[in-house]
Parts: structure tokens; sequence; C-alpha cells
């Protein structure tokens, strides 16, 4: 017949916890912002679809994983292939004359002061 553990009740799966680092209202916040660098002082010619560039300002990307979603900012899609993919985060900031850590400081404390960014902080609150 039916073995003994047939009848005993399962243990109860964990559940996961959110990731500290991951805050999706604020990406998609961004991608409804215009592109960082079009309203920046040097000329760039934007192209595609804006995206939620991470910079990691901090250090606490770790290796394999993203940088935080709070240190993002909009970018269009030809400005994230020439920060990714041809210049790198250092020169990146020196061909268009910013510091990536004020900058995404800046588009953050903005979210928080929206609707989004303050049913996100209570959602953490409460979840903490």
């Amino acid at each position: 017949m039916l073995a003994r553990s047939a009848f005993q009740p399962r243990k109860r799966e964990r559940t996961k916890q959110p990731d500290p680092k991951r805050c999706p209202p604020y990406l998609k916040w961004l991608r409804r912002l215009p592109c960082f660098l079009s309203h920046h002082d040097r000329p760039h010619q934007c192209e595609g679809i804006v995206q939620a560039c991470h910079f990691d300002p901090w250090g606490d990307k770790g290796m394999g994983t993203k940088a935080s979603d709070m240190a993002a900012m909009p970018m269009c899609g030809a400005g994230h292939i020439e920060q990714t993919d041809i210049l790198g985060w250092p020169e990146f900031q020196r061909k268009y004359e910013f510091d990536g850590r004020d900058v995404v400081t800046a588009y953050w404390t903005e979210f928080l002061k929206t609707r989004e960014g303050r049913l996100w902080q209570q959602k953490v609150a409460n979840d903490g």
C-alpha cells in the first residue's frame, strides 16, 4: 500500500525574500522619461527607445550581478550602447562631462516624490 510518509504533512516551502536592490516601479517610471543625454549640455543624437541604464556608483554590484535599480538613469538605446559596448562608464562620463553618482541620485530622489515612489516606500516598509 502507501508508505507512511504519504500521510505526513508537507513542509511549507520558504517564500523568497524580495531583492532589496530591485525596484520595478522605478525602472518603469524611468522608461517614461526623456533620455538623460538629451537634456545634458553635450551634443547627443538620441536613437531608439528609452531604457533604464544601470550605473554602479557605490560598488555594491558584485561579480555577475546587476547594479541596484536605484542607481539607474533613463537613456536612449544609442546612448546605452555607447556606454556599455563602446566606452564604459569612466570614459562615457568624461565624454559627456557628468558625474553618474549625482545623476542617479537626482533621478532616485525625484522618483521618491512621485505617487509610485511613495507606494513603493510603503510596500518596502510593510515587507521589512
